[in-house]
């Protein structure tokens, strides 16, 4: 497990290089788009809580609390990049303790968090980046995600964005939630939706 040249690019722990899984199969999101993204909500994230799916090695989770989030849960299914998260996690010493590593399918864990926020009357951003549909196995991943948002709880939902493949379209409207813009970065892009 080494250190790879994802970063956490402000806050606290800026300039903090994350480890990496070894067979890299989680897609690190790129810095540009990390980048624009916290930029755009920085004075949101102070006090918030993140909910980072198909969380991987946690870099916006991390990110997250690096700039001030009191909370961030990271759900990931597959038990490797879970210890690599952990690592990572770890490395923020007396901060490690505002992250929840919850193992498992995203699409069922979600509503463990859900059930948290629900009993503390919190709201959380969600941010979805799972596998591009391109991978075997992962073809109705965009299908399942947009299945997933319409049947979350507003009362605890501050904003969803979605990490996808630039050449797909999510729809303006999924249940409750409107996209309100989509920022594309080569071939990946962001979709917001409140």
């Amino acid at each position: 497990m080494e250190k790879g040249n994802i970063k956490i690019i402000g806050g606290k722990y800026r300039g903090k290089k994350l480890y990496m899984n070894e067979k890299e199969t989680t897609r690190s999101t790129k810095q540009i788009l990390k980048e624009s993204v916290f930029n755009s909500l920085q004075f949101d994230v102070p006090d918030s809580i993140w909910v980072e799916m198909f969380s991987g090695v946690g870099s916006i989770g991390l990110e997250a609390i690096s700039r001030g989030a009191k909370k961030a849960y990271f759900i990931e299914k597959d038990p490797n990049a879970a210890k690599v998260l952990k690592k990572n996690i770890d490395s923020l010493k007396e901060d490690a303790k505002k992250c929840e590593i919850i193992l498992g399918d995203a699409f069922d864990r979600v509503w463990d968090v859900i059930d948290d926020l629900k009993r503390n009357k919190d709201k959380a951003f969600f941010y979805f980046d799972p596998p591009f549909a391109i991978r075997e196995g992962y073809e109705d991943i965009y299908e399942k995600v947009q299945n997933l948002i319409k049947t979350m709880p507003k009362m605890n939902v501050e904003k969803i964005l979605i990490e996808h493949q630039s050449d797909y379209t999510f729809p303006e409207i999924l249940g409750k939630y409107k996209k309100t813009k989509t920022r594309k970065f080569g071939k990946s892009s962001v979709s917001f939706y409140e």
